[in-house]
């Protein structure tokens, strides 16, 4: 008997693409079977959501986007839920987080992401998860809504940020490592998991009847609220204690196997 499920959302690094940020290869078809049943799947991602659209591009119109760790939440190119950064705060966070060595910031707003960083290796890591992306001289003067800060250090952010930042910031913002490279800074009650209860009332699906699949910190809250809750066999120890099942690695397609299985009932 199949699962009855009618909300599915999936982190994308390290949970539904590989480690060569390739999706499954039978993506599109998962998809449309759980779209031919009512099924709402949502990309739940630290991504910017102009880069969710270009990788979803044939699909825009009929999948949830939930871009930048649950900070924006788009369908059919119409802003249902948002959590902005004052810029009084945003300001004090780039200020402090400049005095970090070997770190990089991102802006990251509705129009676009910004950042200074002048260093090659760090551009072209940040343009990976930032299709829209502007360089600027100073991260002080971009006006638009700040939904997220994220930062980059090629060393180590849980080891090396983390515990100079959180005693800073945390009781005033959500401070989430969000991979191993990578850090974000955002409004104290954003998260995959707020976006989602967000979206429950709108789109009619509950938390008994929820599933989701992610494998770092920044899915905590996601895996929080949604009952089938998995943790990918590369996951974070951590989230592996969390989540209520496991999935296989996201080099073995472990989404859309659990899906085909557990919700489609499709064994090979």
């Amino acid at each position: 008997m199949a699962l009855p499920i009618k909300f599915i959302a999936t982190d994308m690094d390290g949970t539904l693409l590989n480690d060569v940020n390739e999706l499954p290869h039978d993506f599109l078809d998962v998809f449309n079977a759980l779209d031919a049943r009512d099924i709402l799947f949502a990309a739940a991602s630290g991504r910017q959501y102009f880069t969710l659209l270009k990788m979803f591009e044939s699909i825009k119109d009929k999948i949830l986007f939930i871009a930048e760790n649950g900070t924006l939440v788009m369908y059919q190119g119409k802003e249902l839920y948002s959590a902005t950064i004052p810029k009084t705060e945003t300001d004090t966070i780039i200020n402090t987080v400049r005095n970090i060595e070997h770190t990089h910031i991102v802006l990251c707003g509705k129009k676009s992401a910004y950042t200074e960083t002048k260093d090659k290796q760090a551009q072209q890591e940040i343009m990976k998860y930032c299709h829209q992306i502007m360089f600027v001289d100073d991260l002080l003067d971009v006006d638009d809504e700040v939904i997220k800060i994220s930062v980059l250090n090629f060393n180590g952010t849980e080891e090396h940020i983390y515990p100079f930042v959180a005693p800073l910031f945390s009781d005033t913002n959500q401070v989430v490592v969000s991979g191993k490279t990578w850090l974000d800074f955002m409004d104290k009650q954003a998260s995959k998991g707020q976006a989602i209860k967000a979206m429950r009332d709108q789109f009619g699906f509950t938390f008994e009847n929820s599933m989701s699949f992610g494998d770092f910190f920044n899915d905590v809250e996601m895996l929080n609220e949604t009952y089938f809750s998995y943790a990918m066999s590369n996951a974070h120890p951590e989230i592996k204690k969390l989540a209520r099942f496991m999935a296989p690695s996201n080099n073995e397609q472990g989404v859309v196997t659990v899906i085909k299985q557990q919700v489609l009932q499709c064994h090979e």
